[in-house]
């Protein structure tokens, strides 16, 4: 049983390490494992996350209670999303940066949508996220995109650029700066707005229930890495 805010992230700690840091795709990522095809691959299906994602905030946003403390956090993160306004600073083209970079043969459609088709891996966790919102109660949606989302996001993609450094995969010198502004900045400051609600819920039962959600989002995306290391594998080389 939980007692503190403090004992829920400790114990979401514990779990991003076991399901993602220590997990096939990344401890493969760090080692170098992967062969440029399959890291090409996984550059494209991850461009499908990343464009699906306001989706997701979107899709949060309508189970949050009808209260600017509650949405304006997830607002605030789908105009981080577009740029804040800036023409040509979307995540979307940010991305592009990135994947023009490790894939510069890449085909892509006259919306920058690449030909190949988005993945299982990546299709199920995108719909996974959107169909939880459908029937979650506001603590339960921000629980999911705090606790289940934000608060690891940063570790989880500054290891991806940590890992994408390793040297088999810089034949050509990488853009990794959608990387790194997430890591460093973009998310840690998505939770904290996410958080400064959260912690105001402490009884037992509410941290649990913030735990458990939690808890099921972040499974749900450690199993599309997981999904999308055995999709790559599958590529030769």
């Amino acid at each position: 049983m939980f007692q503190t805010y403090t004992d829920v992230e400790k114990a979401m700690d514990q779990l991003v390490q076991a399901e993602f840091m220590d997990g096939i795709f990344f401890k493969t990522l760090q080692n170098g494992e992967y062969t440029i095809p399959q890291v090409q691959f996984f550059a494209v299906q991850y461009s499908y996350y990343s464009r699906h994602f306001p989706r997701v905030l979107g899709a949060a946003i309508s189970a949050m209670a009808p209260l600017d403390t509650w949405w304006v956090p997830l607002a605030d993160n789908l105009w981080d999303e577009a740029g804040r306004g800036a023409p040509g600073k979307s995540h979307e083209r940010l991305y592009h940066t990135f994947l023009r970079s490790i894939h510069p043969n890449v085909e892509l459609d006259q919306r920058g949508v690449p030909l190949v088709p988005m993945s299982n891996a990546v299709s199920t966790a995108i719909q996974t996220f959107i169909d939880f919102f459908r029937s979650a109660a506001p603590l339960e949606a921000m629980a999911a995109v705090g606790l289940g989302s934000e608060m690891f996001a940063g570790a989880v993609m500054g290891t991806i650029a940590n890992g994408l450094r390793h040297e088999k995969y810089n034949t050509s010198p990488l853009n990794l700066l959608f990387w790194d502004v997430h890591a460093d900045e973009h998310e840690p400051h998505h939770y904290q707005l996410c958080k400064d609600i959260l912690v105001q819920f402490t009884q037992p039962k509410e941290l649990e229930t913030m735990y458990t959600v939690g808890a099921q989002i972040a499974k749900s995306e450690a199993l599309m890495y997981a999904q999308l290391h055995e999709e790559m594998t599958s590529i030769q080389a």
